[in-house]
């Protein structure tokens, strides 16, 4: 058969490349998001049961989940602490209905049925129940665990629901919870109008799986370095600053790149953490590619406030926090002084870190270099 190709100019080759590589990953996304929520599912499932039928569970007591997570830690497997391993636990418990997406192999390996429907955590009544395939499919795990923090059962189900006409984003979701939509809003009280968003719901875009997600990196063996970043820009930026701050000579070592760390619940990634050998103390650094802005401020000072409950020992200065926001013809060093009462020391920093001016003139130069 003779092959008739439809005619393709070079602008209709990249957008057809553009095309089917953001179709497949789309498709790459989805299919890693619903295996690791199936997976931290099935987890659940199985610490559920275990507590209600395990033969030597009296063994362990309350102090089960911290054995299982320095077992599991030791088989090394990730996100096995054991905040992790009750969160799963209660992902079990607050969506019973996923148990319809477990693929063939998942239900030959649990044989469900088993679990009293009494430790079931409430749910909403069935018409305000989200499908389980729509669950699985269209919000990402980190989602989910936002969801089952939730106590109340048709609050929940509003937030399920507005997350998905909305395609909200992670962030997104934390904010409107944080801000009290479910209270502000009369839906919360009107269920005919929630049950007739549930349906709607469904003919929602759906949304790509953001591969930021630490559950989904860690998930895939990936480090934070390799899917942290935000533009091109930006990681330039950055390996041009670590080279810059090593050979200024004044005491900087190494320590991390895209440095996760854990506040409650929320994780937070430094773009760069140095030690600084004659100042005795830490130096995360944050790089904006934004004009300077007291969010930003805010966000660096949880750092050092963090880096100093956490990482100070023995002889160690508090940290000192280094924000390098910039612009076209911009650039903006605020240093963040958290903590650190003593004058001497901080009259040391002045003279041992770069000064504001060589900053300032780096920062410039190198976005005169990079930006096309």
């Amino acid at each position: 058969m003779a092959h008739n190709p439809r005619p393709l100019d070079f602008n209709a080759l990249v957008r057809s490349i553009r095309e089917v590589h953001e179709h497949l990953v789309a498709q790459a996304g989805r299919a890693v998001n619903l295996s690791l929520t199936l997976r931290n599912w099935a987890i659940g499932w199985y610490i559920r049961e275990y507590e209600q039928y395990g033969t030597d569970r009296a063994a362990y007591g309350e102090r089960l989940l911290e054995r299982l997570a320095e077992q599991l830690r030791r088989k090394g497997m990730g996100r096995a602490e054991a905040r992790e391993l009750r969160r799963y636990r209660q992902f079990y418990l607050t969506y019973p209905q996923i148990r319809e997406s477990l693929t063939p192999e998942l239900q030959r390996r649990l044989p469900l049925g088993s679990e009293s429907i009494a430790h079931i955590r409430e749910s909403p009544t069935p018409e305000l129940c989200v499908e389980a395939q729509v669950l699985v499919t269209r919000l990402s795990f980190t989602h989910l665990a936002e969801l089952v923090a939730i106590d109340d059962a048709l609050k929940r189900a509003f937030y399920e629901i507005e997350c998905l006409r909305g395609n909200w984003s992670v962030r997104e979701l934390k904010r409107q919870i944080g801000s009290l939509y479910y209270e502000r809003s009369g839906l919360s009280k009107d269920k005919a109008t929630l049950a007739e968003r549930v349906r709607a719901a469904a003919e929602t875009a759906e949304p790509r799986l953001a591969v930021r997600d630490p559950y989904v990196f860690e998930f895939l063996g990936l480090t934070s370095q390799e899917v942290m970043g935000e533009s091109d820009l930006e990681d330039a930026l950055l390996d041009k600053l670590q080279e810059f701050l090593l050979e200024l000579g004044h005491g900087f070592c190494f320590e991390a790149r895209q440095k996760r760390i854990l506040i409650g619940d929320t994780h937070g990634f430094v773009d760069l953490v140095f030690y600084h050998r004659i100042l005795k103390c830490h130096v995360p650094i944050e790089l904006k590619l934004a004009a300077f802005s007291h969010e930003h401020l805010g966000q660096l000072n949880t750092y050092v406030s963090w880096y100093q409950h956490h990482m100070m020992a023995g002889e160690d200065n508090p940290p000192i926090g280094l924000l390098l926001c910039t612009q076209k013809d911009h650039a903006l060093v605020e240093y963040a002084l958290a903590g650190m009462d003593n004058q001497l020391f901080v009259s040391k920093y002045q003279l041992e870190l770069p000064r504001k001016e060589d900053l300032q003139r780096f920062i410039e130069a190198q976005l005169r270099e990079v930006r096309p």
